[in-house]
């Protein structure tokens, strides 16, 4: 039985990740402004840290090895799914793409339940209800929810299917190491965006000066960020509920939103706020279940030996 303390880590593992993909458009924008294509800023997002990771893939080898086709099988759905979202952005609306993306919460909840045969609880329908909610506020759409109308759209509405089913096999195959799957999630994520790039645009293949200009300042973000963030994203739902992790995840919205008015002049207004506020309580509301469920537990058993 895993120890409260893990799984609090866990939570905060999915939180932690979530942050980090809120960001992860600043880097990316950053290697599109030095000339760089859309599609092949993806091959060096993935590239560098599989190339960096070379000494630790070499040192767990074995343990990749053992982790067999469970183990690859999981990280070509969770580096594929990433794929799939960035290249949303480049067929679609922004808003539209995160949107049908993080539906995510939905999927993973419905999977576990049919494959972990976990049960859907009320907190959990009412933190979907919040989420969507706060999306819907912060995005300024309404009623009018986006339904997949273009290649963009589906491929955002794919990429958190994928994501879904990814992080139940996570949990499923809770034995396995995290940092395999993280060698696994850049390797082939590269893998798949090199494909791709090569096929679509392979005369805007990046040049070496453009692809050394960007080193300075993203080998520190990659080391300091991306990799932590890739690692606690998958290794944080081993120990969490898909649909939870979702959830958790979800604070990817307000971070992104936060960093666009940073660093990209973006004005956050009252929608965007609220937006905010609903999202993150929306993350909060199993986590606190749990804590004062626990702590009544522990108050009556300490009652129950008193007398």
């Amino acid at each position: 039985m895993q120890s409260f303390s893990t799984d609090g880590l866990a939570k905060f593992a999915c939180i932690y990740a979530g942050a980090i993909w809120g960001i992860f458009w600043i880097p990316l924008r950053g290697i599109n402004e030095v000339g760089v294509h859309n599609l092949w800023a993806g091959v060096i997002w993935f590239a560098l840290p599989t190339i960096l990771l070379l000494p630790v893939t070499a040192y767990r080898w074995q343990s990749i090895m053992r982790g067999g086709m469970t183990l690859q099988i999981t990280v070509i759905l969770s580096g594929f799914s990433l794929l799939c979202y960035s290249l949303a952005f480049l067929y679609t609306d922004v808003i539209r793409a995160i949107m049908l993306y993080y539906l995510t919460p939905v999927w993973s909840t419905l999977i576990a339940a049919v494959v972990l045969k976990e049960m859907i609880t009320l907190q959990r329908i009412i933190a979907i209800i919040l989420a969507f909610m706060g999306m819907l506020i912060m995005f300024g759409l309404g009623v009018n929810f986006p339904v997949p109308k273009n290649l963009g759209d589906w491929m955002g509405l794919l990429a958190g299917i994928i994501w879904a089913i990814a992080i139940v096999r996570i949990r499923k195959y809770e034995k396995l190491n995290g940092m395999d799957l993280t060698i696994g999630f850049f390797f082939w994520g590269m893998i798949a965006a090199f494909i791709i790039s090569l096929i679509i645009v392979p005369e805007y293949a990046p040049s070496w000066p453009q692809i050394t200009s960007t080193l300075p300042w993203l080998m520190p973000f990659i080391i300091i960020f991306l990799i932590p963030g890739a690692f606690t994203s998958l290794w944080g739902p081993k120990y969490v509920s898909p649909g939870l992790a979702g959830l958790l995840m979800m604070i990817e919205i307000p971070f992104g939103t936060i960093s666009a008015t940073i660093f990209a002049d973006e004005i956050i207004g009252s929608k965007e706020m609220w937006g905010i506020v609903l999202i993150t309580s929306a993350g909060l509301i199993e986590p606190v279940y749990d804590l004062f469920k626990n702590k009544n537990k522990h108050t009556y058993l300490q009652t129950k030996t008193r007398f």
